[in-house]
């Protein structure tokens, strides 16, 4: 019998609860991966761990017996008493109720490392609908944590954890990679979930590099470029850059493709990081001249 699936049932007759579609909601109800992901994250007894979306706490009371800490954000209100009562016994268990796009990390995660933390992780089962902005919020604040370790719709997975320039890249594989080293966990069947989600999940880990992958004068004006070239995925490269205004026209554009030794009819999903920011110092020079 399976007892997670037994205590969840037990927990929402209890209180009253459905999963609320609006905010994503599917209960984990499958042991293994509770497991995996609870390895995955190699959690230790001088960690902080940040949980987002702790739901009826199925993970989270896991958690607390791994980590030294663990901050659990919520947004739903009626999750709020379950978590308070379930967790009242342990002093290492803190429950905020914020949107986790509202909420200052740096100073969370300052006011942490200041009370002896060491690191600081995060451990997630992502409402598929906000995956991406929660996602880059982590990774573009440059936040002191060391691993992001999710649950998102497999489709998304990915494009998160793809090599810029091979299969399933997208935009945000490029901003992904260059401030994360990504890694497979395992892939989550719907039947591991009350309700069933409609698409099949997975769990990845987000190891957070030291130094950026590349170097480039500005990152900023990089990401731009990326999504230019995205927005128009079905056109060239070098159409899609002179487009949406990055290239001044034809002429320059294929000037830097050529000097960089790229087809110039290749398109955006095809470079490698490496290449595009190669393409960003081009353009900002050619700005200043």
């Amino acid at each position: 019998m399976n007892k997670v699936w037994e205590e969840t049932s037990f927990i929402m007759k209890k209180y009253h609860i459905k999963a609320n579609k609006s905010l994503g909601q599917n209960f984990l109800i499958n042991e293994n991966v509770i497991k995996e992901i609870i390895n995955s994250s190699q959690i230790e007894k001088q960690d902080c761990v940040i949980e987002i979306g702790p739901g009826l706490g199925t993970l989270t009371k896991e958690l607390l017996e791994k980590a030294g800490k663990v901050i659990s954000i919520e947004l739903d209100k009626k999750m709020l008493p379950i978590l308070k009562e379930r967790f009242s016994l342990y002093k290492n268990f803190e429950l905020i109720n914020k949107d986790i796009l509202k909420v200052d990390l740096k100073k969370l995660i300052e006011e942490k490392k200041n009370e002896g933390l060491k690191n600081i992780k995060i451990v997630a089962n992502l409402p598929y609908y906000i995956t991406t902005p929660i996602i880059m919020k982590l990774l573009e604040e440059k936040l002191d944590i060391q691993s992001i370790t999710v649950m998102v719709q497999k489709e998304v997975a990915d494009r998160l954890i793809a090599i810029p320039g091979k299969k399933e890249t997208g935009a945000i594989t490029y901003t992904v990679y260059y401030y994360a080293k990504g890694e497979e966990i395992l892939e989550v069947s719907k039947d591991s979930f009350i309700p069933e989600p409609e698409v099949t999940s997975k769990v990845i880990k987000l190891n957070i590099r030291k130094k950026p992958e590349v170097n480039i004068k500005s990152p900023k004006i990089m990401f731009r470029i990326i999504k230019c070239a995205f927005m128009q995925r079905r056109k060239t490269l070098l159409n899609a850059l002179v487009n949406t205004k990055v290239f001044l026209n034809k002429e320059e554009g294929t000037k830097i493709l050529k000097e960089l030794n790229l087809d110039i009819n290749i398109r955006a999903e095809k470079l490698t990081l490496e290449d595009y920011a190669k393409i960003t110092n081009l353009v900002l020079n050619n700005m200043k001249n």
